[in-house]
């Protein structure tokens, strides 16, 4: 049985790694999906093709997420096409790895723009647009619960999505909107493998109580669980999705 038939999903970041994972996963329990994308076209065409292949129902919407108007037109495309949104998954993020002496400004602030300001505008676009009774997945990550040089900015950023998930929550009660966060391990996506040796992400994969990274759909069996209804009593929560690392 379909846990999400008719459930319409905007899911960020969609077009490729753990997004697309996502965007296919919420698609085959019966969703109709929404794959929002900044730059990558081709990429975002191609998982609602693959979607579509499987007798799904999906549209790709390009905006930027840091970008206050782009969010407006995401929402306006979304529910001009299917009538309304239930569920917004917040997947769009960057990841630069510099010691904080290294960082520069534009670094500091790219991460800042799509991480933290990326989220807050689609949570305050989705405080009224969103339907009643729906559910919000925001991403956090296992790193901020271990000390890692170089993660430094990015975790800050991580830990203000986790912060605005927890207030969020309450805000949205009163409509029946569950607000949660999930904090994925380390995980087979570009974003992860970009700039690490084999000698680096074994060591990362040795931190897990699986000797592994996790995967993409992994990731995506516990955010497909949090948009259903059986996750209605589930709000204001952070969950790890990481092999026991942390």
């Amino acid at each position: 049985m379909n846990t999400l038939t008719n459930k319409v999903i905007l899911v960020t970041g969609a077009s490729r790694g753990i997004g697309a994972a996502i965007a296919r996963k919420l698609s085959s329990e019966g969703a109709k999906i929404i794959v929002n994308y900044a730059g990558g076209k081709d990429a975002a065409d191609q998982v609602v093709a693959d979607i579509k292949e499987k007798g799904g129902d999906a549209i790709a919407v390009q905006a930027d997420v840091s970008k206050s108007a782009d969010v407006k037109n995401l929402f306006d495309a979304a529910i001009a096409h299917y009538g309304r949104i239930d569920v917004l998954v917040n997947n769009a993020g960057v990841m630069i790895l510099k010691p904080i002496k290294d960082t520069t400004d534009e670094e500091f602030e790219r991460q800042f723009d799509i991480n933290v300001k990326g989220t807050f505008n689609t949570l305050r676009e989705a405080a009224t647009r969103l339907a009643d009774n729906g559910s919000i997945i925001n991403f956090s990550t296992t790193v901020n619960r271990v000390m890692i040089p170089t993660y430094a900015t990015y975790v800050a950023t991580k830990s203000a999505v986790e912060q605005l998930t927890r207030v969020f929550s309450k805000e949205m009660g009163a409509r029946g909107i569950n607000v949660n966060s999930v904090s994925p391990g380390p995980t087979s996506t570009d974003l992860f493998m970009n700039g690490k040796s084999q000698e680096v992400i074994d060591r990362l994969a040795s931190m897990a109580a699986f000797n592994r990274i996790g995967k993409p759909e992994e990731i995506a069996e516990v955010v497909a669980f949090l948009a259903s209804d059986a996750a209605s009593w589930i709000t204001g929560q952070n969950i790890g999705v990481n092999g026991g690392m942390a």
